[in-house]
């Protein structure tokens, strides 16, 4: 119902959702229209090349991933976020990389499950913007349906794609989840990041399974998240002697960004390492039951 709201006050309206935002604990809040033409284009480019492996929801739902509109009909803009999981311990990950009796775990699956935490505070703040405009068309999103949240986050000024397609903010570095409130409110946009990668590609050439296969361009077939997360079938015998440690996820492209210099510790509990999953051996690991396995992580 956006019209409850005269549009000469959407202005102040985009600076109270800001405010509402940090207060919910999100370090980066910005809005975007829906256009995504150029970014559809990118993606009907990798499905149709096949780099998406075997994740076939995304060739599925690969146009809707572009088209807010479509997914929610009366969308308008889209209001992201971008919460830090940062910790700030290169040292320890490279010595944990380098050590073939440990573990590795990704450092954003370290600590308890992002989405309810993130999916919590995005409604919640849905619900305090509802509580002083009134009702209004919304939904909101954490990695729970076909959304180019990249390409959004980009557009509404929170960083831009850097080489390895994660989004870079240059006073915040890339260790940061995004999430998305879809609304009918026609508020002002922010104008989206510009690049500052340069000539740099640290990241494309430190990649374990050379899985960027181009500045942009990430082949999920070679990537050892995917392999070791989203893969249905059994890792190819060729990819298994490149992955080295890595047991569930990667950061190497991550943790050579000279830009993640600026990230910020997270101050949040969940996000700490829990069960030793930081420091555990590989036959530690090896040993559990599915019991233990789902109670620990």
């Amino acid at each position: 119902m956006p019209g409850t709201v005269p549009t000469a006050d959407m202005a102040q309206l985009s600076l109270r959702i800001r405010q509402l935002a940090r207060e919910a604990g999100f370090q980066r809040c910005g809005i975007s229209g829906i256009e995504l033409r150029e970014d559809e284009a990118h993606l009907a480019d990798w499905l149709g090349k096949g780099l998406y492996g075997t994740m076939e929801w995304m060739a599925r739902h690969g146009a809707m991933r572009a088209r807010p509109q479509e997914l929610l009909p009366g969308t308008v803009r889209v209001i992201s976020v971008g919460l830090d999981y940062g910790h700030k311990d290169d040292a320890a990950a490279w010595a944990t990389l380098n050590d073939a009796e440990r573990a590795y775990v990704a450092r954003y699956a370290l600590g308890r499950d992002y989405h309810k935490l993130m999916r919590n505070r995005l409604q919640k703040l849905a619900e305090r913007v509802a509580a002083e405009i009134g009702p209004f068309g919304h939904r909101v999103f954490v990695d729970s349906a076909p959304v180019l949240e990249r390409a959004l986050a980009r557009n509404a000024g929170l960083g831009w794609i850097g080489k390895h397609t994660c989004l870079i903010d240059k006073d915040g570095g890339a260790w940061f989840f995004l999430g998305e409130i879809y609304v009918d409110l026609p508020l002002p946009v922010d104008a989206p990041a510009s690049a500052h990668c340069g000539t740099c590609t640290r990241c494309i050439d430190v990649c374990p399974t050379a899985a960027i296969i181009a500045p942009h361009r990430l082949d999920a077939r070679r990537c050892i998240s995917y392999l070791t997360i989203e893969h249905d079938g059994a890792i190819p015998l060729e990819m298994r002697p490149l992955m080295g440690n890595r047991i569930y996820g990667c950061d190497d492209c991550q943790l050579v960004c000279p830009w993640n210099k600026f990230a910020r510790r997270t101050d949040e509990p969940d996000f700490r390492a829990r069960n030793d999953l930081d420091t555990a051996t590989l036959p530690q690991l090896f040993a559990w039951e599915e019991d233990e396995f789902l109670r620990r992580t």
